[in-house]
């Protein structure tokens, strides 16, 4: 589990997956496979603040390739790492004007 910037404790961790399932979110970016560009990071960060709760599409890496790409889009993004699962990753980071989850993440 990778928590950037922002703490998330088990059970909120624990909700926001749930919510993800429930929501069934399909993924919003799809990352290719050149990577990262400006214009995937423009992305993110609209859909994070739009949506709060996001799902990514990832190029098939390794395990470690994988851990490293959801900690770099954590960092740059100031997002949380909710859930990984073979080439889906869901994040989260919180918007204070538009507050959906507040309930989940505010214990």
């Amino acid at each position: 589990m990778v928590t950037c910037n922002m703490t998330l404790n088990r059970g909120q961790i624990k909700q926001l997956r749930a919510e993800g399932h429930r929501l069934k979110l399909k993924p919003v970016v799809i990352i290719g496979q050149k990577g990262l560009s400006e214009n995937l990071h423009t992305e993110i960060d609209a859909a994070l603040t739009h949506h709060e709760l996001l799902k990514l599409r990832i190029p098939t890496l390794d395990r470690s390739g994988k851990r490293e790409l959801g900690e770099l889009i954590c960092q740059q993004h100031s997002a949380s790492l909710v859930e990984s699962i073979g080439s889906v990753i869901v994040i989260y980071r919180r918007n204070p004007d538009n507050d959906r989850y507040a309930r989940m993440t505010s214990q």
